[in-house]
C-alpha cells in the first residue's frame, strides 16, 4: 500500500519540549492500551483511523490536534447532512499518559500523525502542517483507503443515512507517481510528475498544491530551522536568507511570521529584488486556503508594500 510523504518538515525532539498547559479539550477519542486493541484496530477495517500523538508539553502538537479535530468535525457534519461520504475516526494519544501506546507506535517525536487502515500503520507526518496541508493529507489517506474498500462506503448506522453513496476515489497516475517519488526522497521526480499532471490538466488545484508543497519541502530539506531564522534576523536584506527563513517558519506552522518577514523584505528591497521576493511570497500563498484570514490580510499588506 502506498503511504503518504513522511517528511513535511523537520520534527520536534521530545526531549527538548518545555512544559505547557493544555488550554483546550483534546480532539477525538483518547486512545489507551485497552481501546487501541479492542476498538481502534478493529474499526480500521471499516473506516480510516487517524491518530495524532501529542503532549501537553508541546504547544505545536496541541495545535495540530485542534486543527485535525476541526477537519474531522467538518467532514462528519457533511456526512451526517448527506452532503459528504468521507467518514473517518480521529483518536489522540497523549504520549505522557500512555507511554506503552507511544512505544507500540514507535513515537519518537510529537506531533506525529498516523493512519490505521486494516490494522496497518501508515505514517502521515511529523511536523506542524498548515490547514491546507492537513486537508490534503486527510483527503489522500481516505482516497488510499478507498482503493482497499475502506471508508468508501459510509456506514448507514453511523450517519443514519441509508442512501449514503459509495465513493470511488482513485489517484491520478501522475499523483501516484509523485507520492512514490516523495517516499523515496526524489523531489525532482515528484515535481516532474506534478508538472505532467498540470500539463494535462492546467487548472487542477490538487496538482498545483502538490507541486507547491514539493518545492517547499525541497527548499527546507536538511535545513536547521533555528539557524536559518537566526541568520535571516541578522541579515534582513539578504534575499536568500530571508526566503529560507520564511520557508522554515511556514513549514512549522508560523504562517503569519513567514508572510510578515517577506512583506517587510519587499518594502525594503530594490525593484529587482522585490520581484523575486514577491514571487516567493505568492508561492507560499498557494499553500493556504484562499479564505484564510491570515492570507487575506497578507494580500492586503503585500498590495500596500508594492504600491
Amino acid at each position: 500500500m502506498t503511504s503518504l510523504p513522511k517528511n513535511f518538515g523537520a520534527a520536534f525532539d521530545l526531549s527538548l519540549l518545555k512544559n505547557s498547559s493544555l488550554n483546550e479539550k483534546p480532539a477525538g477519542v483518547a486512545i489507551t492500551k485497552e481501546n487501541l486493541m479492542s476498538e481502534a484496530l478493529p474499526a480500521s477495517h471499516e473506516q480510516v483511523v487517524v491518530l495524532i500523538c501529542w503532549s501537553p508539553r508541546s504547544p505545536q502538537s496541541q495545535s495540530v490536534m485542534t486543527a485535525l479535530g476541526q477537519l474531522h468535525d467538518e467532514d462528519m457534519s457533511k456526512v451526517k447532512a448527506g452532503t459528504g461520504t468521507q467518514a473517518w475516526i480521529l483518536g489522540n494519544v497523549n504520549v505522557d499518559v500512555e507511554p506503552e501506546v507511544a512505544q507500540a507506535l514507535q513515537v519518537q517525536t510529537v506531533p506525529l500523525a498516523l493512519a490505521i487502515i486494516q490494522e496497518q500503520i501508515v505514517p502521515l507526518f511529523e511536523t506542524v502542517p498548515t490547514a491546507a496541508q492537513l486537508r490534503l493529507v486527510i483527503d489522500k489517506v481516505c482516497a488510499l483507503a478507498s482503493e482497499r474498500g475502506i471508508g468508501g462506503q459510509v456506514n448507514p448506522a453511523l450517519v443514519n443515512d441509508p442512501a449514503a453513496a459509495e465513493v470511488e476515489e482513485k489517484l491520478e497516475p501522475e499523483e501516484a507517481k509523485a507520492l512514490d517519488a516523495l517516499e523515496s526522497g526524489d523531489f525532482a521526480g515528484a515535481k516532474e510528475a506534478y508538472r505532467q499532471w498540470l500539463n494535462r490538466d492546467p487548472r487542477n488545484s490538487l496538482a498545483q498544491l502538490g507541486l507547491a508543497q514539493v518545492e517547499l519541502l525541497e527548499r527546507i530539506n536538511g535545513v536547521d530551522a533555528d539557524s536559518a531564522i537566526a541568520a535571516a534576523n541578522e541579515n534582513p536584506l539578504d534575499n536568500k536568507l530571508v526566503t529560507l527563513a520564511a520557508d522554515c517558519e511556514f513549514a512549522f506552522g508560523n504562517i503569519e511570521a513567514a508572510f510578515a518577514r517577506l512583506i517587510s523584505a519587499i518594502r525594503a528591497a530594490s525593484s529587482e529584488n522585490r520581484a523575486v521576493l514577491r514571487e516567493h511570497l505568492v508561492g507560499l500563498f498557494a499553500l493556504v486556503e484562499p479564505t484564510d484570514p491570515i492570507l487575506v490580510r497578507a494580500r492586503q499588506q503585500l498590495a500596500s508594500a508594492l504600491f
